[in-house]
């Protein structure tokens, strides 16, 4: 088989993708390992799962005719409603027949004298294309810990990337979940309102603010309807890819009772607003103490035990570096008499056995156990294809001290291959759709270049590639990102090279930047032209 373009993965970033190029006439296949499109949404299928970013942002505005047909129910979707969204918007654009479900690349190889990608799957199919695109998401593969004793045990172990496609009852069962990050955040107070008992194992506290979540009025949705232009326009004007919520002022410019009041009415919106409430939160860390002193008043007034108030309350890094929770009743859940806390650092899961987990010398007996142990972030998926180019380079040894790209799109000593929403790009820092429209745009235009120009290959320069990765860890070194152990930094994954991997100066001035490249002629690009056919 051969194509144009492979396209691995089929979330918003793959629809996306598969979308511009079919229109341009190439020959294009989409691969993904799942039986359905959605990407992430796909796969976490756990109960609470639901997005962190507001419904009338978290869509595709390139389409006037899909945002008038599809109707969100809610201000913060479910995740089984994203799923159902991007695949009516597959139907919608007739791109299901140029998907190949079930199906997921091993190894990509380049051709240095053909220009094309060599690609094997593991159903045995041989597959050649020009463009290789990844497009595998951010937070696709998932951390399975491995306890001493997991074999042993008896009952369920549930994880929250991979939950059953059939629904689960935990009525009447002892519960334990492991994790309180987005996932074990969502999915704690959804099981403590079926289970016997749940137990949650926390290792670092979260900071989680009130999601304030809502059905939407059919006058919000004809609202959001009329402002499209107006939408589409805020949503590429604004650092964060969202219709305006931020707050220009620094937190100096405020009195402390005009702070307390921006901060109250801040978390009362709910959803990352509170992270808003001034612009420098992120980068001065006064205004950073008192936005986070804030949040752990509201976990004290909530949480009526003080001890168990003072174990979930954050300390060992600044608000909003971990990728803060939004959250439906999960402080509270913890003064509901059959939920209890075990704090990791001072109780650490030794162990698991027939019945249960040993931590810190005790016994606990669950009859499942749910892990939301979080991803191998950014990488984890592109790492799991075995990937050469020029040269018999490999990316894992191109990649060995950590993700190095250009413009986050691609890699120099890899033609023609292209990454979405990956390791230098703004990803998921920013509304993610938004982010994949901006690359997904430049993508195909760049390769509607290539193909008016007669360009066989376009390679980022390893002198572009290593100031672009200076520039990202440059950037987000002026923020107080870097202070967190998290999965942004890799922190998460054992052996894995510590550094922030998104890009933080904002989706405009991302979009400035890819503007400017390709109307430079691809500054910053190697081009290779074909060659000329040999005259008789």
């Amino acid at each position: 088989m051969r194509y144009d373009a492979v396209i691995v993965g089929a979330g918003f970033a793959g629809i996306h993708m598969l979308h511009r190029l079919a229109a341009t006439g190439l020959s294009v296949r989409l691969i993904e390992a799942g039986s359905d499109v959605g990407g992430v949404w796909y796969w976490n299928r756990y109960p609470g799962a639901r997005c962190d970013v507001e419904s009338i942002d978290y869509q595709f505005y390139f389409s006037d005719e899909i945002l008038a047909e599809w109707r969100w129910p809610e201000r913060y979707s479910e995740g089984p409603v994203i799923q159902r969204y991007l695949s009516f918007v597959t139907d919608r654009l007739g791109l299901r027949d140029m998907i190949s479900f079930g199906t997921r690349i091993e190894t990509a190889d380049y051709d240095e004298r053909s220009h094309q990608w060599r690609l094997a799957t593991d159903r045995g199919d041989s597959i050649e294309t020009r463009h290789l695109i990844l497009a595998t998401g951010p937070l696709t593969v998932s951390l399975k810990p491995e306890f001493p004793g997991m074999a042993d045990y008896k009952g369920r172990i549930l994880h929250t990337a991979h939950w059953p496609r059939e629904p689960i009852d935990f009525a009447g069962r002892n519960v334990a979940v492991i994790g309180t990050g987005s996932s074990g955040i969502q999915a704690a107070p959804v099981i403590a309102r079926q289970a016997k008992s749940l137990t949650v194992f926390q290792r670092t506290p979260a900071y989680s603010m009130p999601v304030a979540n809502r059905p939407l009025s059919d006058a919000e949705i004809a609202d959001a309807r009329a402002k499209t232009e107006e939408y589409r326009a805020l949503r590429f004007a604004s650092p964060g890819g969202l219709r305006g919520m931020g707050n220009p002022k620094k937190l100096a410019d405020d009195s402390p009772a005009e702070r307390e009041k921006q901060f109250a009415d801040r978390w009362t919106m709910g959803g990352f607003a509170f992270l808003m409430s001034y612009a420098d939160i992120m980068i001065n860390a006064e205004a950073n103490e008192q936005a986070a002193s804030f949040v752990h008043g509201k976990i004290r007034e909530k949480v009526k035990d003080p001890a168990t108030a003072e174990k979930l309350i954050p300390g060992s890094y600044p608000l909003g570096t971990k990728r803060p929770c939004l959250d439906t009743g999960y402080y509270e859940m913890f003064n509901e008499p059959h939920v209890s806390l075990v704090d990791a650092r001072d109780a650490p899961i030794e162990r698991f056995d027939a019945n249960g987990i040993v931590a810190g010398g005790k016994s606990h007996v669950f009859d499942d156990i749910v892990l939301a142990t979080g991803f191998d972030a950014m990488t984890g998926a592109i790492m799991k294809i075995a990937i050469t180019g020029r040269n018999g380079e490999k990316l894992g040894d191109h990649w060995a001290d950590g993700p190095r790209s250009y413009l986050g799109i691609a890699v120099s000593g890899f033609p023609n291959l292209f990454i979405l929403d990956g390791p230098g790009s703004p990803s998921i820092i920013v509304n993610a759709p938004a982010m994949i429209e901006t690359q997904g745009d430049w993508l195909a235009q760049c390769i509607q270049d290539m193909e008016a120009n007669g360009i066989a290959a376009i390679e980022a320069d390893r002198g572009a590639e290593d100031e672009w990765t200076a520039h990202v860890h440059e950037v987000a070194n002026y923020t107080l990102y870097p202070r967190a152990d998290s999965w942004a930094m890799g922190a998460n994954i054992p052996g894995k090279p510590r550094g922030f991997m998104m890009y933080l100066g904002g989706l405009t001035a991302y979009r400035d930047k890819c503007r400017e490249v390709a109307e430079t002629g691809y500054s910053g690009f190697a081009l290779t032209r074909a060659q000329a056919p040999a005259e008789a």
